[in-house]
């Protein structure tokens, strides 16, 4: 009876909490409190997250702030994600785009509404963003973001460019072991075991060619990828090459990267030299191992699972800040061999530090063990504790920054260079919202949510309580809802599952939902163009200034980068001059269409401030002629304007700036 009338209860708190229609999240509120001015942005993008641990929190809605950050508008060529707030020299010029995080991004930048920011980056790196410097898994990260919005014709638009650039990779094939080899440098891992102890343990940073489970487990996940859309799409011939070639590779990931010695997946060798013999494995484990779980390439069965034990072990991968990238017992396990040559300080190395690429990879995989496999070594309460342990990375005396790698035993970045700030060679969020809340996208109407929290109260990991919202999926928004006591939310306690605002399933307690949905087509996206983005300091669309008019300095305004970190500086300034009124102007080159802009300006509390005022001209023959009213600056978020189409090659911003203060235009944007 107890039972009954505890389903009963369920029942009716869920219809109370259909009819009444309101959502758990206050979402205008937390995003006023997160991003002050910049709120709007995340209000109509962002899943909103809340639960019992604010540090999760918190740092959810700070790799929020990232992904926007490492946005930058190409004009026509749409959005794309960087990696490094600022240039850097191996980038791919001159949209400072690179590869090997690419999948990070995607797989984040899927979970948003606006779909124009995943979309455009797939079609940018499948129209020649792709360059092949690193070793990579994106057509497969585009696979996964189709099992998000479920817009097929968008992603299989790129199949015989996906097609082609697996095919380009059989430059690194050795047919005769049916497996993918590449140098670790090129993996984006340099100084590893395979390439310290080709070098005799004397350097790293180049060789050490070898068979290694990241670059079988990506082209196992690419080829798969590849298969799926095929079939989708009705190709069928297609669909069995790939999937033939992703079991081969599956085959032969298994028989020959599995080391029984070591119970984890290794490299072996792809070179001959006085160090090394060709086939031979490597000597010790390495957090790589675990990439064949990411991609789903490793079967359901207990001789694997053991590999996990390695990763849970503090002697081994598992360090007090985080995880390392080999073993303490490797004999060049945290030896520095590389130093920037301008600051003298400690440069990349994988041959033990910790790092959010990898620390991303192995607890996407332990998700998918969770999720898919029966086995007993690894647990909810493991992951937990993980992304906890991972969350905690972030903070550097207590502000949220995060940087390229980190010593494992005490958490403080080991490069710390200049360029670090804020990075995105990693994923976060997307760990929250697939693995903690559980949503595992399908390509059918089904949602599926089977959160990975712990379950027993007692658990350290347990969340009381927790709730996302406003995830798109399949057409639809939908949200996750957890409260053990029914006091957070409103709803009543249990878990409930949300599709357009309206419980669709739930449970008194934790445990896996499904619903099946009606199908929906995903909305469109608007795809406006920024006439004034020029990622070049010539040609044009041209800046020019009233003071500090050097041209890589106006540049900066127009590139398409928005940020308001204040580590790395960017755009236009008035700084060095007392002038209460400035102007800064774009030429266009030809006489365009102008209808409103955009202005992003920085402001710190100190040197910099928003301008009081500001007009917007266009000149039309000799006069400047004032467009809409005059706009109203925000600090640190998007002052927008507006006015009757007008056709002009010049369009300046007049700005009066506060007494005792500079201004910084961090990006002016004109459609």
């Amino acid at each position: 009876m107890r039972r009954i009338a505890g389903a009963v209860l369920l029942a009716l708190t869920s219809m109370f909490a259909a009819a009444a229609g309101a959502p758990p999240l206050d979402e205008r509120a937390i995003a006023q409190a997160r991003f002050g001015n910049d709120a709007p942005w995340y209000e109509n993008n962002i899943p909103f997250f809340d639960s019992s641990d604010p540090l999760l929190n918190r740092i959810y809605y700070y790799r929020w702030q990232i992904f926007r950050a490492h946005q930058r508008d190409l004009g026509n060529k749409g959005y794309i994600s960087t990696e490094f707030l600022d240039d850097v020299g191996w980038q791919l010029q001159p949209y400072a785009s690179l590869n090997d995080a690419t999948g990070f991004h995607i797989l984040e930048g899927r979970w948003l509404r606006d779909r124009r920011y995943a979309g455009d980056y797939i079609d940018y790196m499948y129209q020649g963003g792709n360059d092949r410097h690193f070793a990579e898994a994106i057509a497969d990260a585009a696979y996964q973001r189709f099992l998000v919005d479920g817009d097929l014709a968008a992603v299989a638009a790129n199949l015989p460019a996906m097609k082609r650039i697996y095919a380009e990779w059989d430059d690194h094939y050795d047919a005769s072991k049916k497996l993918y080899w590449i140098m670790p440098l090129l993996d984006a891992t340099e100084y590893t075991i395979s390439s310290i102890d080709a070098s005799g343990g004397k350097d790293g940073f180049t060789g050490g060619e070898a068979f290694r489970p990241s670059i079988n487990s990506y082209m196992f996940a690419n080829a798969r990828a590849i298969g799926r859309l095929a079939h989708l799409t009705g190709d069928e011939e297609t669909a069995r090459l790939y999937a033939g070639k992703a079991e081969e590779l599956r085959a032969e990931v298994l028989k020959s990267l599995w080391s029984a010695k070591f119970s984890h997946f290794i490299d072996r060798y792809q070179v001959t030299n006085e160090f090394v013999k060709y086939w031979e494995p490597i000597r010790g484990r390495e957090l790589v191992g675990y990439l064949p779980w990411t991609f789903g390439l490793v079967p359901d069965e207990p001789v694997y699972a053991e590999a996990w034990r390695h990763v849970l072990s503090p002697d081994q991968l598992l360090g007090p800040a985080g995880l390392r990238t080999n073993e303490p017992s490797y004999q060049y396990y945290m030896r520095q061999y590389r130093y920037d040559r301008e600051t003298s300080g400690r440069e990349c190395q994988w041959n033990g530090p910790l790092w959010p690429f990898q620390t991303t990879q192995v607890l996407t995989g332990m998700a998918n063990l969770l999720h898919d496999a029966h086995q007993t070594v690894a647990t909810r309460s493991d992951y937990m504790r993980l992304l906890k342990q991972y969350a905690a990375l972030h903070l550097q005396n207590g502000k949220p920054d995060l940087e390229e790698d980190y010593d494992p035993d005490s958490g403080k970045p080991i490069v710390g260079l200049p360029r670090s700030h804020h990075y995105f060679h990693s994923g976060f969020d997307d760990l929250v919202i697939g693995g903690l809340v559980g949503i595992v996208p399908r390509e059918d109407d089904v949602l599926v949510v089977d959160p990975l929290v712990p379950r027993d109260p007692a658990d350290p990991g347990y969340l009381r309580y927790f709730a996302l919202q406003s995830v798109p999926y399949h057409g639809h928004l939908i949200g996750v809802v957890f409260d053990a006591d029914g006091k957070r939310y409103g709803m009543g306690a249990g878990l409930f599952v949300l599709v357009d605002g309206r419980v669709a399933a739930s449970s008194p307690g934790l445990t896996k939902l499904s619903v099946t949905l009606i199908h929906k087509d995903a909305p469109p996206v608007a795809r406006p163009i920024d006439l004034a983005m020029n990622v070049l300091p010539t040609g044009f669309p041209h800046g020019n200034a009233s003071v500090n008019a050097d041209v890589y300095a106006v540049q900066r305004a127009l590139d398409g980068r928005i940020w308001y970190f204040p580590e790395i500086a960017n755009g236009w300034f008035t700084e060095g001059s007392t002038a209460r009124t400035q102007w800064f102007s774009v030429d266009f080159g030809k006489e365009q269409v102008l209808r409103s802009a955009e202005l992003a300006f920085f402001a710190d509390g100190k040197t910099f401030a928003a301008p009081r005022a500001c007009r917007i001209q266009v000149l039309r023959g000799k006069r400047w002629i004032d467009v809409g009213g005059p706009c109203r600056p925000l600090a640190n978020g998007i002052t927008r304007a507006g006015w009757r189409p007008i056709t002009g090659r010049l369009l300046r911003v007049l700005f009066t700036v506060p007494k005792g203060k500079a201004i910084r235009l961090v990006e002016l944007k004109v459609f």
